[in-house]
C-alpha cells in the first residue's frame, strides 16, 4: 500500500512539486506538468508526452535533452486535462511544432485531441502518435485499439532523438509511428496496487498465483496461473511476444531492444534473475540484442509485476535508440552541455475576466454556485465508495477524480459569482475548472456538460423551468458526442432518462422542483440498473464480466449529483 501522503487528493500535485524541486537541473513546473528547464534551438520539434500520475519515471522523469520537451501530468491514473496538455505544449514549443505522444487510453485520447485542436487554432502545428504496444489488450487485427504500457519509452526515445538532431515535425512523427509499429509488450502481476489513502488494492491475486495481461492503471489481468520460476516467467514472456512479430521482421538475425520493466515493487535483483533467462531465450531464437534496459521505467505505484517489451530495430531506429539522452530518470551516452532557460521565463497567474450578468442572471448565478457547492459536498462524502465501485473492473480513480473536479468547480463558481458573473458564465468557468483539475474521461465530460448548460442559460435573464430543461438537453447532447450510448454502462445510462423525464415534465407544466425531482428519481433507478450491464466503453470493457453485479460509478455519481442539486432547489 501507499504509506506516505498528506491529503490523498493533493498527492499528485505534491509529488510534482517535490519532483521539480529535486530535479531543477532538467525540469521546471508549468501549468499542467513540467517542461525542460534548458533551452532548445529555434525550430526544434517539441515532443510532448504525458498521462496520469503514478507511473514514475513516466512521464515527468523522461523530460530532458534527447527525449521529451515536456510532460503533461494528470491526476492519479487519470489523463491530464486538455488545458494541462495545451499548457505544457505552449511552454515546450520552440517554433517547430508539437508531437503529442501518449498511451492509447480513452481519457488521454479525448483530452490530448482536444488540446491539439486548441493548439492548432492558435497556429501551432500538431501531430499525434498513440502508443499501442500491449498485445493482450486487443487482437492483432485491432492493434489500433491496444493500450500503451512500457513500450511508451521506445516511441518517446526515438522521437526525442529525431527532434534533437533537427528533423522536422512530419519526419519526427513518421519515426514515432514506425517505432510504435515495431514495439510489442506483455506483462504479469503478483499483486495489485493501492492508491494513496486506500485501504485495499485495486485488485488482488491469490497467494501463489499470477495475473496475466494486467494494465498499468490497476486493471486486473485477463487470466491467472501459478507463479512460475524466474526462468519459467522469462519463457512465458518471450514466447508470447515471439508469436506476433512486426510486418517484415523475421526472428533469426533481427535486432531487438528488450526492456524488462518492473511495475513498482519487484526488486531489481529479481528483474536481473529474470533477464538472465530472457537474454538466453532470445539468443537461442537467433535474435541480436541491442542496448537492453532492465529496471523501473513505466510503473503502477506499488504493483508487484513485470512486463517485457521487444522493440524491433532497423538501422535508423538503432541509431536513434543509442543517441544521447539526459533526463532525471533516463540517461544514455555522454552528457551534452545545456543552457538553462532565462530566469524571466516564469509562469504568471492570470485572472480571467468574467462576463457580468444582469441582476436576474446574477441571482441565478448565486443559486448555481450554491448548487455546485452541494455537488462538491456530496462527492466528498461518496468519493471512497465511488472509487471502490470503479475498481471492480476499472482503475479505481473515479472518486478522487470527481472530488478534484468538483472541488475546483466549486472554488471557481464562488469566485465568478462573487465577481458578478451571470449564470451562464459561472457554469462555463466552473466547467473549465472541473475539466482542468479532474482530467480523465470524466473531467472532459463534466467540463463539456457544464459548458453546454451555461451556453443555453446565458447571462441576461432568470432561467425558466423550460430553459433549464433545454440546457440539460444541450448538456446531454454534449456528453453523447463523446461516443457512449445507453446500454454501454456509463454515465449516459443515467443522464438520458434524466433528460427525457425533465423535458417531459416541464413540457407538461410542472415547476422546476417537481420536474427535477421526478427526473432525479429516474436517474437513480437507471444508475442502479447499470449493475446488470456489460461495459462496452473505456478500460472496464476488457474485464466486462467482472463488472456485472456492480453499477457504473459514473452513472451513480451523476444520480447523486442530481439529488444534491435538487436539495438546493427545495431549500429555496
Amino acid at each position: 500500500m501507499t504509506r506516505l501522503f498528506n491529503d490523498p487528493a493533493d498527492f499528485a500535485d505534491e509529488a510534482t512539486d517535490g519532483f521539480v524541486a529535486a530535479n531543477a537541473r532538467w525540469v521546471r513546473k508549468v501549468h499542467g506538468g513540467v517542461a525542460r528547464s534548458t533551452t532548445s534551438p529555434d525550430g526544434t520539434v517539441a515532443v510532448v508526452i504525458g498521462g496520469g500520475s503514478g507511473h514514475y519515471p513516466a512521464f515527468g522523469g523522461l523530460v530532458g535533452h534527447g527525449l521529451a520537451a515536456g510532460a503533461a501530468l494528470g491526476n492519479l491514473f487519470a489523463s491530464p486535462s486538455a488545458q494541462q496538455v495545451a499548457g505544457v505544449a505552449r511552454a515546450a514549443e520552440h517554433g517547430g511544432g508539437v508531437l503529442l505522444s501518449y498511451g492509447n487510453y480513452a481519457g488521454d485520447v479525448l483530452n490530448f485531441d482536444a488540446a491539439a485542436r486548441t493548439l492548432e487554432a492558435e497556429g501551432i502545428p500538431v501531430r499525434t502518435v498513440r502508443v499501442t504496444d500491449d498485445v493482450v489488450s486487443a487482437p492483432a487485427d485491432r492493434a489500433h485499439e491496444r493500450r500503451g504500457i512500457a513500450g511508451d519509452l521506445c516511441v518517446f526515445k526515438v522521437a526525442g532523438a529525431a527532434a534533437e538532431r533537427g528533423d522536422d515535425l512530419d519526419a519526427v512523427t513518421a519515426i514515432a509511428e514506425r517505432a510504435n509499429e515495431r514495439t510489442r509488450s506483455f506483462g504479469v502481476a503478483f499483486s495489485g496496487c493501492s492508491l494513496p489513502g486506500a485501504d485495499e488494492p485495486l485488485f488482488t491475486v491469490p497467494e501463489g498465483r499470477m495475473a496475466i495481461g494486467m494494465g498499468i492503471h490497476g486493471e486486473r489481468g485477463i487470466d491467472e496461473t501459478d507463479v512460475p520460476t524466474a526462468s519459467g516467467l522469462a519463457d512465458l514472456l518471450v514466447d508470447k511476444l515471439l508469436t506476433e512479430l512486426p510486418s517484415g521482421v523475421a526472428v533469426d538475425g533481427s535486432r531487438v531492444v528488450p526492456i524488462l520493466n518492473g511495475l513498482g515493487s519487484v526488486k531489481y535483483e529479481e528483474l536481473f534473475v529474470v533477464y538472465r533467462s530472457v537474454q538466453r531465450r532470445l539468443a537461442d531464437a537467433g535474435v541480436v540484442i541491442v542496448e537492453p534496459e532492465v529496471g523501473e521505467l513505466v510503473t503502477s505505484f506499488d504493483m508487484a509485476g513485470v512486463s517485457l517489451t521487444l522493440f524491433w530495430l532497423d538501422d535508423e531506429l538503432e541509431e536513434l535508440w543509442g543517441a544521447p539522452a539526459d533526463t532525471p530518470a533516463y540517461r544514455k551516452g555522454g552528457a551534452v552541455p545545456q543552457q538553462p532557460v532565462p530566469s524571466e521565463v516564469l509562469e504568471a497567474d492570470v485572472v480571467a475576466p468574467v462576463t457580468l450578468g444582469t441582476d436576474e442572471s446574477r441571482i441565478a448565478a448565486t443559486r448555481i454556485a450554491t448548487a455546485i457547492s452541494a455537488v462538491r459536498a456530496t462527492i466528498d462524502v461518496h468519493a471512497d465508495e465511488l472509487g471502490r465501485i470503479d475498481a471492480v473492473a476499472g482503475d479505481g480513480d473515479h472518486g478522487i477524480g470527481m472530488q478534484r473536479g468538483s472541488t475546483a468547480a466549486d472554488a471557481a463558481a464562488q469566485d465568478a459569482a462573487g465577481r458578478g458573473a451571470g449564470a451562464g458564465s459561472v457554469l462555463a468557468i466552473a466547467g473549465d475548472a472541473w475539466s482542468d483539475k479532474a482530467g480523465g474521461t470524466s473531467g472532459a465530460i463534466w467540463g463539456a456538460a457544464l459548458e453546454a448548460l451555461g451556453r443555453v442559460l446565458g447571462d441576461t435573464s432568470r432561467p425558466s423551468a423550460t430553459t433549464v430543461a433545454d440546457a440539460v438537453h444541450a448538456a446531454t447532447e454534449a456528453v453523447l458526442a463523446f461516443g457512449a450510448v445507453p446500454g454501454d454502462k456509463t454515465m449516459v445510462d443515467a443522464l438520458v432518462p434524466f433528460d427525457q423525464v425533465l423535458t417531459a415534465r416541464t413540457a407538461a407544466g410542472d415547476d422546476l422542483v417537481t420536474a427535477w425531482s421526478a427526473a432525479s428519481a429516474a436517474a437513480t433507478t437507471a444508475a442502479d440498473a447499470t449493475a446488470e450491464l456489460l461495459p462496452r466503453m473505456g478500460r472496464a470493457r476488457t474485464h466486462g464480466e467482472d463488472a456485472v453485479g456492480t453499477p457504473d460509478a459514473g452513472a451513480i455519481s451523476f444520480a447523486l449529483i442530481t439529488a444534491a442539486v435538487l436539495a438546493t432547489f427545495s431549500e429555496k
